[in-house]
């Protein structure tokens, strides 16, 4: 055995790539982490991954991390992953095809048909959302209309975390957080709707059975993943979770932590969020459930800090050489948009003048695209002006980003000091798993959830203002 501290891993299975989080069990300090990228392909609305390439990143990742470590000294490893996605595998585990991604917008006429058959309010009452194009299930029912014959060979229906969960443990498992993304997971009962299921046309045998929380051991690791890992067989497998449920965790938001606190996530997507004790129910934003019993009402958008990016590169310019954007206005839907429910649009551009310059036009792209995530704060609860809101995701370690936010915000802004935030709630529930404490309490223990906190700046209204102008017309019925 060894003598070293208890360790775990917690692995954060994003969009586009992996990384995993070696983390003192103890004292919550990470104490390396390990990157590998992933691959998106499709065009037109189509946005696709090889799930076998997440295990390769996984145990890429997770061998980077452990370099020079007592990989005996880990006790446990969870894994939190992006959410919605569709993965369908044989008989033997296999995937049958290429992952249809959260953002893959081609079934937003599912989503649609989906919302007519039970309305707006049907769906709320079971499932705290309303289906929208990155829901999994449009995505099947995509999937049944496009391939029937992958929906039909289907020996297995998973989410990303639990197709890597397996993979670690070879049990089939998923947890309340991830599930209640499916829009097939009733948030009322903790259980799969059986009449929703009979309305897509989706076996339950075919899903994995729900753990209590995202801590729950559902297994051990076994000596084909050790093998590959470096890591002892046998170390505790929790359920895991999805990464917005996981960054909560990380925060010490839930039943154990805070309640009521709003996040604004700034990653490949954008997202707003609060654990509470209420289960919310309004089309504005998805009635998540967190991992721990509580509530995750999220809001999200699809595009954020990749398609300031892309302008960036049009531009020629570096993401940080941007300056407020004056009279123009940049909605950076390049690949539509999820909140507002707009699949099909595209980025808009409006208020040229001779005088503006690229710097502003990147600005612009800043300010629509962080006036789109702030704008659903309004929906969640107990979220008045004066409320701080901390700030994570990779946007949060960018100057123009932080400033944008604060300047269209005029509230505190928070910024924890832990930069892995997913990763480090995986590893909380990697904790759980190992030793039954809750993970909540872990990560307050860790302090993981607050740093610096910047003051309040005068609001920007009239930027504000501008761009809801142009959004306004857009959104009509919507």
């Amino acid at each position: 055995m060894s003598s070293s501290p208890p360790l775990v891993i917690g692995v954060d299975s994003s969009t586009q790539s992996t990384k995993a989080a070696l983390v003192d069990a103890v004292s919550g300090r990470v104490l390396a982490v390990g990157r590998a990228a992933h691959t998106v392909s499709g065009r037109a609305g189509a946005r696709e991954s090889d799930p076998e390439q997440w295990w390769r990143a996984l145990v890429a990742a997770v061998a980077q991390a452990l370099r020079g470590a007592d990989a005996r000294a880990v006790t446990g490893i969870a894994v939190a992953g992006q959410q919605h996605g569709l993965v369908v595998l044989d008989a033997s585990g296999r995937p049958l095809r290429p992952a249809l991604l959260w953002n893959d917008t081609r079934s937003a006429p599912q989503a649609a048909a989906l919302t007519e058959r039970l309305g707006p309010d049907g769906w709320l009452a079971r499932t705290g959302s309303v289906p929208v194009a990155s829901m999994t299930a449009a995505k099947w029912q995509w999937l049944r209309e496009n391939e029937p014959r992958a929906a039909g060979g289907a020996a297995a229906v998973r989410l990303p975390h639990d197709f890597l969960t397996e993979r670690l443990c070879g049990v089939a498992a998923t947890d309340p957080g991830d599930a209640s993304g499916t829009c097939w997971y009733g948030t009322v009962t903790g259980a799969y709707d059986p009449e929703l299921l009979g309305l897509l046309g989706l076996d339950a045998a075919l899903l994995p059975p729900v753990a209590r929380t995202g801590a729950t051991r559902v297994g051990s690791l076994t000596g084909g993943a050790a093998r590959e890992l470096g890591l002892a067989e046998g170390i505790a497998v929790a359920a895991g979770t999805g990464d917005n449920m996981a960054a909560a965790v990380g925060l010490g938001l839930g039943g154990r932590g805070l309640l009521d606190h709003p996040v604004v996530s700034l990653g490949t997507s954008g997202t707003v969020f609060a654990a509470t004790r209420a289960r919310p129910a309004t089309a504005a934003l998805a009635g998540f459930a967190a991992t721990d019993g509580t509530f995750l009402p999220l809001g999200c958008t699809l595009n954020c800090t990749l398609a300031v990016d892309k302008v960036a590169a049009l531009l020629g310019l570096d993401r940080e050489d941007a300056e407020p954007g004056g009279e123009a206005v940049l909605l950076p839907y390049l690949d539509g948009e999820r909140t507002p429910d707009l699949p099909g649009a595209s980025g808009l551009l409006t208020g040229l003048r001779h005088a503006t310059t690229r710097q502003q036009l990147l600005g612009a792209a800043y300010e629509g695209a962080a006036f789109t995530v702030l704008r659903a704060l309004g929906a969640l609860p107990r979220t008045g002006e004066g409320v701080p809101l901390r700030l994570i995701g990779g946007g949060a370690r960018g100057r123009t980003w932080v400033e944008t936010v604060r300047r269209l915000s005029g509230r505190p802004v928070v910024l924890p000091r832990t930069a892995e935030l997913v990763a480090v709630g995986a590893a909380a529930l990697a904790v759980g798993a190992a030793t039954g404490e809750d993970p909540v309490a872990v990560a307050v223990s860790w302090g993981t959830g607050g740093d610096e906190t910047l003051p309040p700046v005068v609001r920007d209204r009239e930027t504000w203002e501008r761009i809801e102008a142009v959004l306004a017309p857009l959104t009509v019925g919507r």
